[in-house]
C-alpha cells in the first residue's frame, strides 16, 4: 500500500507530465500563420463588407446628384455590380485559402516535426508547399494593386469633402460660393455629356451632408485599411510559407543523408 508521500509524488509527476505535454502542444502551434490568418480574415472582411456597401452608396450619389439620365451611367452601374460579385468571390476564396495555409503551417512547422519524430517528407508534399509559396507571392503582389486601387475612391471623396469644408471658412467669402464646384466627369466616372455632371455652391454642401456621402466616404477609408491589413497578412504568409518550404527541403536532405 502506497504511503501519502508516495501518492503525492505520483500526482506531482502526473501533473508535470500533463504540463510538459501542454507545453509541447503549444510549441507546435504555427503562431505566424495563426496571426496572419486572423489578420487576413479581418482585412478581407472589412474590405469586402465595407467596399460592397460603399459602392452601393456611390451609385446612389451619382444617380441622385450627378447623372440623372440612366443611359449616362448604365455602364458604370454594370461595372459596380460586377465588382460587387467579385467581392463575393474574393471573400469566399480567402476564407478557404486562409484555412488551407493555417493547416499547412500546422503540419510543416518545425515544432510539429519535433513532436512527431517519424515525420517524413515526400516529393508531393514539397511540391504542394512550393505551390503555396508561389501562389502567396502572386496574391501579395495582386493585393498591393488592390490596396492602391482602393485608395482612389478615398482620394476622390476626400477632394469633394475638402471642397465642402473650404466653403465654410471666412476666406471663401472673397469668392462667390456658387463658383466653387466639383465636376466628377473629369475623373472619367461618367461621360462628359452627363447632366448635370457637377455640383456647385450650396448644392455641393448639401451633398456632403447627406448620409450616403458620409457613410460611403468612411466605408471607403475602412475598406482601404482592410486591404492594407490583408497585404500585411500576405507578407506574413510569405515568410511563413517560405520558411516551411525551406524546412521541408532541409528535412528531405536530412532523410537522404541518413539513408544507408
Amino acid at each position: 500500500m502506497e504511503t501519502p508521500s508516495e501518492e503525492n509524488q505520483d500526482q506531482w509527476q502526473d501533473k508535470r507530465g500533463c504540463f510538459e505535454c501542454c507545453i509541447k502542444c503549444l510549441g507546435g502551434v504555427p503562431y505566424a500563420s495563426l496571426v496572419a490568418t486572423i489578420l487576413c480574415f479581418s482585412g478581407v472582411a472589412l474590405f469586402c463588407g465595407c467596399g460592397h456597401v460603399a459602392l452601393t452608396g456611390t451609385v446612389t450619389i451619382l444617380e441622385t446628384h450627378f447623372s440623372k439620365v440612366t443611359s449616362d451611367h448604365a455602364m458604370l452601374t454594370e461595372i459596380i455590380q460586377l465588382m460587387q460579385y467579385v467581392i463575393y468571390g474574393i471573400a469566399s476564396f480567402f476564407f478557404l485559402y486562409g484555412i488551407i495555409l493555417l493547416a499547412e503551417g500546422f503540419y510543416t512547422t518545425s515544432a510539429v516535426k519535433e513532436l512527431h519524430s517519424e515525420f517524413k517528407t515526400t516529393i508531393c508534399g514539397r511540391c504542394i508547399s512550393g505551390m503555396f509559396v508561389f501562389l502567396t507571392y502572386v496574391l501579395g503582389v495582386a493585393w498591393l494593386g488592390v490596396f492602391g486601387f482602393s485608395a482612389v475612391p478615398v482620394f476622390l471623396f476626400y477632394n469633394m469633402w475638402s471642397t465642402c469644408a473650404a466653403m465654410k471658412f471666412p476666406m471663401t467669402n472673397l469668392t462667390n460660393i456658387d463658383s466653387i464646384c466639383v465636376d466628377v466627369r473629369q475623373y472619367g466616372i461618367i461621360p462628359w455629356n452627363a447632366t448635370p455632371g457637377k455640383a456647385c455652391g450650396s448644392t455641393l454642401g448639401d451633398i456632403c451632408n447627406t448620409n450616403e456621402f458620409y457613410l460611403s466616404y468612411h466605408l471607403y477609408i475602412v475598406a482601404c485599411a482592410g486591404a492594407g491589413a490583408t497585404v500585411i497578412a500576405l507578407l506574413i504568409y510569405m515568410m511563413a510559407t517560405t520558411y516551411n518550404f525551406a524546412v521541408l527541403k532541409f528535412k528531405s536532405r536530412e532523410d537522404c543523408c541518413t539513408k544507408f
